[in-house]
Parts: C-alpha cells; sequence; structure tokens
C-alpha cells in the first residue's frame, strides 16, 4: 500500500502535521529505544506511521500506569480522542494517528482491542495459564502487529496468524524482562500454573530471589518465547519489501533481550536486561543475512 494519504485524511496543515508527527517521533525515542532504531530502516512515510502507532499505544498505556482517582473514565475520553477521526490541531498524537489510519486504512477496531487489552489490568492482575495470558497478550500485542502490517502492506490473509504469534512473542519479552517492575505495581503476568509448578510463590517474588528453581522457570519461559518468535519468523516474508528489514530488526533485537536475561542470569529483579546501541548495530548484517536467505526460501537459525 502507498505512504500516500487517501482522500479519507484529515485536512490539516503540513505545518501543523509535522507537528504531530515529531511529537510521536519525540515519544518513541524517549520510550523505545529498539523500535526507534528499527524503525528508522523504514522509509520516511511508513517510519513517521510506525511512530504514530507508538505513540498512541504509549499514551494508552500512561493512561493506565498513571494511576488516579478514575482511570476508567481517564481511559474513555483518551479512547474518544484517539479515534476521532479528524482531532484538533493542538492534539498532536491524536492528530498524527488520525492521519496514519486513514493513510493506511487502519481497522478501528484493532485500535479498540488495544485499548481495551490495556484495560484490562485495570481488572485483572493474576493469570491462571498461558492460554489466559496468550488473550491478554494479543489485546496488547499481537493487535500492535496487526496495525502495523497495515501500514508495512502485506501479501493478505495469510499473513495474519505470523503477526499474532509475534505480538506474543514481544510482549512475552516484555513480561520476563519486566517481572520485577510489574510485580512493584501489583501485577504477575507469569502463568499462575506454571509458577506453582517450578515452586515459585509470590512471596519469591516480593523478594526477588533468583535460585535453582527460578532459573528453571526463566529458561522454561524463555524457550517458549524463542519459539513463538521461530514461529512467527516466516511471516516477514509476507511484507511489503521495504518494511521487512524494519521488521526483522525489531524482532530479533528484541530477542536478543532474552539472551540478556540469560547474560545476567536470569534476575530481573536488580538488573533490567538491555541491548546497547553497540550490540544493536553489531546484529543488523547478521539480521540481513537472515533476512536474504528468508527471501530465499531458506531460514538461518536465530
Amino acid at each position: 500500500m502507498s505512504g500516500s494519504c487517501t482522500a479519507f485524511c484529515p485536512e490539516v496543515e503540513p505545518a501543523v502535521l509535522d507537528r504531530a508527527f515529531a511529537r510521536c517521533d519525540a515519544i518513541t525515542r524517549e520510550h523505545s529505544k529498539t523500535f526507534y532504531f528499527a524503525s528508522a530502516l523504514l522509509p520516511k512515510a511508513k517510519r513517521r506511521g510506525a511512530r504514530a502507532l507508538y505513540a498512541f499505544c504509549r499514551e494508552t498505556d500512561d493512561v493506565v500506569d498513571r494511576g488516579g482517582n478514575d482511570i476508567a473514565r481517564c481511559l474513555e475520553q483518551w479512547r474518544r480522542r484517539a479515534l476521532a477521526p479528524a482531532p484538533p490541531p493542538d492534539d498532536l498524537v491524536p492528530l498524527a494517528w488520525a492521519h496514519t489510519r486513514a493513510a493506511y486504512r487502519i481497522p478501528d477496531r484493532l485500535a479498540e482491542q488495544l485499548i481495551e487489552g490495556v484495560a484490562r489490568d485495570l481488572s485483572q492482575t493474576r493469570y491462571r495459564d498461558f492460554s489466559q495470558l496468550a488473550e491478554y497478550c494479543y489485546g496488547v500485542a499481537s493487535t500492535v502487529g496487526l496495525m502495523s502490517m497495515h501500514i508495512m502492506g502485506f501479501a493478505g490473509p495469510e499473513a495474519i496468524p505470523y503477526a499474532v504469534k509475534m505480538g506474543v512473542a514481544l510482549q512475552m519479552t516484555n513480561i520476563l524482562r519486566d517481572v520485577g517492575e510489574d510485580w512493584q505495581r501489583g501485577r504477575v503476568y507469569l502463568p499462575e500454573d506454571e509458577l506453582a509448578r517450578f515452586g515459585i510463590s509470590e512471596s519469591d517474588l516480593a523478594a526477588g530471589r533468583v535460585d535453582d528453581r527460578w532459573r528453571r522457570l526463566m529458561r522454561f519461559q524463555i524457550e517458549r518465547t524463542h519459539r513463538l518468535y521461530d514461529e512467527s519468523w516466516p511471516g516477514i516474508a509476507l511484507l511489503h519489501r521495504d518494511g521487512q528489514f524494519s521488521i526483522a530488526a525489531a524482532a530479533d533485537l528484541y530477542r536478543a533481550i532474552l539472551g540478556a536475561i540469560e547474560i545476567n542470569r536470569y534476575d530481573v529483579f536488580r538488573r533490567r536486561a538491555h541491548i546497547g546501541l553497540i550490540g544493536k548495530l553489531m546484529r543488523l548484517p547478521r539480521i540481513r543475512r537472515r533476512l536474504r536467505s528468508l527471501r530465499n526460501g531458506r531460514l538461518i537459525p536465530y
């Protein structure tokens, strides 16, 4: 799909629209160095759209994470602003997001599902099993992948299951990296049945206890997340060619966080796993080789 706007885009002065996209750019740069880095590999129009999508997601998260006396009301107000077809020129993120939705024909239902998924944090703080957790991951992450597909361009509906699975993998990476931070917010995303299987109690989480039981649990979680990345990778070949390298980079660089968790001996309570700029740059040639092999019908293992 072209990066040019359709007739359905809200009419906005170019300078105002530039400010709106610049705000989204700044939000992305501040909150996700990995996504900012990967999205820089896109052509300009798609890069702006991808960062508008990120800013919409970030602002939605922030409504819930900021707390307050009436989060549900604030989230509903944000939903109306974020999904307005023609936001006022001073409402910068919704303005850039409205332009992006119109330009790439992103279904409003996907944005609504994202908001509903984030709202789930208001009512649910524990997950019975992985099936229940995967539903949550769909709402807060797979929807993002599906919206991204519209910005990138994709071959057809056969690409959808891959985007859904990649969203789950990305969200599981978030969950594994942020166990300690989420505990401080009163949330435990790791499935209760799996915690019990490995003998982990919530008192262990509260104490930030990293022992053999915890390491076995984390190895199990990381292995499953690697499988999800592997299973979603072929879907990149179903995207428009000029977006493939960016999505491949985002997936592989985010996946590398799992390795950083392992390097930290699975201590996600005291050390935040991340990949620095030099590490990202060093990985790009291998990511390009993996992508080239995928296009040629082969697959270089991660």
